[in-house]
């Protein structure tokens, strides 16, 4: 008997197809406002769509907020219709039936992941968000990075904290439309780090859903894909940056997008032993990562990286900086500094060490 599973449609991927297929035929659509981390600005700018859209005639309602808002957004829903939540002993979810019954062209739900208390008719929000796409009604709706179920693992060895509530990585894939709502990372060097790492991983997350849809277009019209998103990375090593955190980082970037790693180390004289060791072990753990290895030779090590990089058609570099006072990072600051203003259309993503 032969071995069709590698042909078999995995049964999840189908159901989102055939969700996808029904929600055209009724012309609902589902749009996601995805973010990297609170106070990004989500809220905002999904409300202010909103707005929009209503002096543009569509019908628009808003079927649940946050408990929280900023003078700004609070003044778009003061704006807005709002459809009540239902109430029951101090716990709250959509009131579906109310939803429905108004039938508007678009609610707007902002935060899709939700437990929802044992008296609701589905367990979490979004399954009321795919009950309200069924009766034919669009959805504009908001999520942070860290709701996402199959990336809880992930976010948590970054931030050390993990979310209660969540959705499938499924349900996140089956939007219409994705807007990564993005702004630059900022605090203390070491919470830049890790925002700056999440915001890595939902640019990743943004793209591939844009990626999906696409592949979803071209198979439902017949149209053979003969391309594929293809990122070059360089990671920068030297004996004191935090190299296996980039190559791995750098790993991950090049498998999302079927790119290549590249990892690079200009020669430097008189290394102390303890300097050249660890140069060494983190050149053969790029190599063990399946990178290709290249020690570069050059009087200015920024004029070397950026000859390689052109040389190669690098995409992005990755590059460590020191959080230790000193002449070391004064000197280590100004490479950084010039590299980013020199690197012309190449994304400088800078690791502190």
């Amino acid at each position: 008997m032969s071995d069709d599973s590698k042909d078999r449609p995995d049964p999840e991927v189908l159901l989102r197809q055939i969700e996808q297929q029904e929600r055209r035929k009724s012309q609902a659509k589902l749009k996601v406002f995805l973010g990297y981390a609170s106070g990004v600005g989500k809220s905002y700018q999904m409300l202010d769509e909103a707005r929009r859209r209503r002096e543009r005639g569509e019908d628009v309602v808003v079927g649940a907020t946050q408990s929280k808002y900023t003078p700004e957004v609070q003044r778009l829903v003061s704006e807005a219709e709002v459809i009540p939540p239902l109430e029951r002993n101090g716990t709250k979810a959509l009131d579906l039936e109310a939803i429905v019954r108004r039938h508007p062209g678009v609610v707007v739900i902002d935060g899709l992941a939700y437990e929802n208390p044992p008296w609701a008719r589905n367990p979490q929000r979004w399954m009321d968000i795919s009950d309200i796409l069924r009766k034919g009604i669009s959805v504009i709706a908001s999520v942070n990075l860290q709701y996402i179920d199959e990336l809880k693992d992930e976010v948590e060895a970054i931030t050390g904290k993990r979310a209660r509530d969540g959705i499938p990585r499924s349900f996140l894939d089956s939007a219409d439309d994705i807007v990564l709502v993005d702004c630059p990372a900022a605090g203390a060097p070491e919470e830049e780090s890790k925002l700056s790492r999440l915001r890595e991983m939902t640019l990743l997350i943004a793209a591939e859903v844009i990626e999906r849809q696409l592949d979803s277009y071209l198979r439902a019209h017949g149209i053979e894909q003969t391309w594929g998103t293809h990122e070059r990375i360089l990671v920068c090593v030297t004996p004191k940056s935090n190299a296996v955190e980039m190559i791995t980082s750098g790993r991950r970037n090049a498998d999302r997008f079927h790119g290549e790693l590249f990892v690079t180390y200009v020669r430097q004289p008189a290394l102390s032993r303890v300097d050249q060791e660890i140069l060494e072990r983190n050149l053969s753990h790029a190599r063990a990562m399946g990178a290709e290895v290249t020690v570069l030779e050059g009087l200015d090590p920024l004029d070397a990286i950026l000859a390689f990089a052109r040389r190669k058609g690098v995409t992005q570099i990755f590059i460590g900086h020191s959080l230790h006072e000193g002449g070391w990072r004064r000197l280590w600051s100004n490479f950084v500094n010039r590299l980013i203003r020199a690197a012309d259309g190449v994304d400088v993503t800078i690791f502190p060490h």
